[in-house]
């Protein structure tokens, strides 16, 4: 309990809310939500934000349902809703900004701005974000890639939580050589 208590004080410092506190705030989270520690939602209006099942935020996401550019000049910052839908990844470094719907079935690729609506079953990416193909097809091409009969693939022996041996970061490192490969 004491761990507990002092993890959640060492987070508060650090400016990192609880997912748990955003949703007694009124944020909406679907099931299989993942949050890395370091992604944020805006905590300040997070009852505008609402996120969907089945969602991952890598890290050092940023979703902001205010824009203080205006508060200087006209006295009132612009604020709006955000709604990730089911079934999206947002890659690491990314800014999702107000007034913004990403579709479900989406991907939004790292170090992207998303400025406006993204459709379903989208990969988009850049700044500001753009679609550039269907995240279907997207996943097709990185199905195919994995038949190849020179692809490396790997099981979750070859992770941190599988306690990868040197020997395996070695043989890994070796093989990845210019090409990609695909792990469990």
């Amino acid at each position: 309990m004491i761990n507990y208590i002092l993890k959640k004080v060492i987070r508060r410092i650090r400016g990192q809310v609880d997912v748990e506190d955003l949703k007694k705030c009124g944020m909406k989270v679907g099931e299989n939500f993942y949050k890395d520690a370091k992604a944020i939602i805006d905590p300040s209006w997070c009852w505008l934000v609402e996120i969907g099942n089945n969602v991952t935020l890598a890290p050092n996401v940023h979703i902001l349902a205010h824009d203080a550019s205006t508060k200087y000049k006209l006295g009132y910052t612009k604020i709006g809703t955000v709604n990730i839908k089911d079934n999206v990844f947002i890659g690491a470094n990314t800014i999702v900004l107000p007034n913004v719907t990403i579709g479900e079935d989406s991907i939004i690729g790292a170090h992207s701005i998303v400025t406006h609506d993204i459709p379903p079953n989208s990969l988009a990416f850049g700044v500001p974000a753009r679609v550039v193909v269907k995240a279907e097809d997207y996943i097709n091409k990185q199905k195919e890639k994995m038949e190849e009969s020179d692809t490396p693939i790997y099981d979750e022996s070859f992770t941190l939580l599988g306690c990868i041996s040197d020997s395996k970061k070695i043989q890994m490192k070796e093989e990845l050589k210019k090409r990609i490969g695909f792990v469990k």
